[in-house]
This record gives structure tokens, C-alpha cells and sequence, in this order.
């Protein structure tokens, strides 16, 4: 079997050979997979299972995900339908939430290098509950400085919990496990992010329907994005706990 899986990664590209090994391994016992590859099939290993740290900050970064991908497209539609604002304009507003990211995240990897990335990051996800609290009780006279402090708050929030808790995950394996748990990673944000949207476009569609947004839709819009919104808050509430409970 090695000899066989060898002699067809040879005659691959990289890519194609990265392609072949996922699909081999698809239908490998997983005896085999630690004998060719010397890396125990993740289930195996238990990374979920028995290891604590991994499995609640994966939690965490599930949660942390399912609750503010949406926050920039329902604003979005805020700004641009209610306040009336270009969709220019409405980005110039909605850029305050990642300039405050791009701050605070670097000074918050070196933290959670000195300090524990569990109290970081449970402190990252508290700050981002409040600004979904804050966004909760939007509504058609909400002012400007309003929404970019409520931005500003969950680019705080973000930024103190992405980079501990990704340390957090990282260092929660072996050396030779990297890859496992970054590509895990990966997997918590795309699914958080289909979470959120998934969740966002439901109340939408219960609320609204199959319509066009129109001065008419304007109170329904209004209370969407006000629901939506609470369901987040209440999704990070529970991640608080779940960044505490990774010891």
C-alpha cells in the first residue's frame, strides 16, 4: 500500500498530490494513515474528545463567528436603506470595526503570550456580547457616533479574541499537530460564518419575506436586524463561557 501510494504521488503535481492523499486516505483504515503518513487520524488522537483547551476554544471560535459575520451586511442594509446613505458612505462608517481589529489584535497576540489567552479571550467575547447589545436596540433615529462607537466596541472585542484564542488552539497540541488544529480553525470560521448568515437570512425571511426592501419594509427591516441581533448577543453570552470553561 505504501509502495503503490508513493509511486502515484510521484508522478502528481503538488497539487494534484495534496488532492490524491485526501481522497486515499478517505478509504484508509486509520493503521494505515499512521504508518504511511506518521500522523494519527485527528479522531483518533481525540482531539475533541479529551483535549479540553482544543475543544472549547473551537467551540468559542464557533460561536464567536456564528455571531458577527453577518454584523457588517445587516449595517450594511441599515445604512444604506434606512439612513439613506450611499453604499460608499455606509463602508467609510463600517470601516471603524476593522481598523479597530487591526489595532488591538497585535498588542493581543504578545498579550497571550505573557498572560493567559483564556482570560483574553473570554474578555474579547464579553466586549463583543456588548456591542451586539448595543446594535440590539438600533433604530431608524439611531445617530452615526452611535454605530461606530457600538463598531469600535466589537473591534475591540474581536481583537482581544482572535488572536488568544487561536494561540489558545495551537498551543493546545503537539508540534506535529499544526496543521490539524489550523486547519480546524478554518473550518470554525467558514461554519460560524454560514451560521450567521444562515440565521440572519431566517429571520429576513420571516419577517420581511420575498420582497423588495421598500420605505413600506423599512419598520420590518428595522425589526430584523434589532432580532438578529439579539440572537447574537445571547450566541457570545454563551461563548463567554464556553472561552472560560477551555482549563
Amino acid at each position: 500500500m505504501s509502495y503503490l501510494l508513493q509511486n502515484e504521488i510521484s508522478e502528481t503535481s503538488f497539487y494534484t498530490q495534496k488532492y490524491e492523499i485526501s481522497r486515499l486516505t478517505t478509504f484508509l483504515p486509520n493503521s494505515c494513515i499512521n504508518r504511511i503518513f506518521g500522523v494519527p487520524n485527528i479522531y483518533v488522537r481525540g482531539l475533541f474528545f479529551k483535549n479540553r483547551a482544543f475543544a472549547f476554544s473551537n467551540m468559542a471560535a464557533l460561536i464567536n463567528y456564528s455571531a458577527t459575520f453577518a454584523v457588517t451586511f445587516l449595517l450594511s442594509l441599515y445604512l444604506q436603506y434606512v439612513k439613506g446613505l450611499s453604499a460608499q458612505n455606509a463602508g467609510l462608517i463600517l470601516i471603524a470595526q476593522p481598523i479597530m481589529m487591526a489595532i488591538i489584535t497585535p498588542f493581543a497576540g504578545r498579550l497571550s503570550d505573557r498572560y493567559e489567552p483564556r482570560i483574553l479571550a473570554s474578555l474579547g467575547m464579553a466586549l463583543v456580547t456588548v456591542g451586539l447589545v448595543i446594535f440590539a436596540f438600533i433604530s431608524a433615529q439611531t445617530t452615526f457616533e452611535y454605530i461606530i462607537i457600538g463598531l469600535l466596541v466589537l473591534g475591540l472585542g474581536f481583537g482581544l479574541f482572535s488572536s488568544p484564542n487561536t494561540n489558545a488552539i495551537m498551543g493546545s497540541v503537539e508540534r506535529r499537530f499544526f496543521g490539524v488544529a489550523s486547519a480546524t480553525v478554518s473550518t470554525m470560521r467558514l461554519v460560524g460564518q454560514v451560521l450567521s448568515m444562515g440565521i440572519a437570512m431566517l429571520i429576513f425571511a420571516m419577517l420581511i419575506g420575498r420582497v423588495q426592501i421598500l420605505p413600506a419594509q423599512y419598520p420590518a427591516l428595522i425589526q430584523s436586524i434589532q432580532i438578529t441581533f439579539i440572537i447574537f448577543a445571547v450566541l457570545c453570552f454563551g461563548g463567554i463561557f464556553a472561552s472560560m470553561a477551555r482549563k
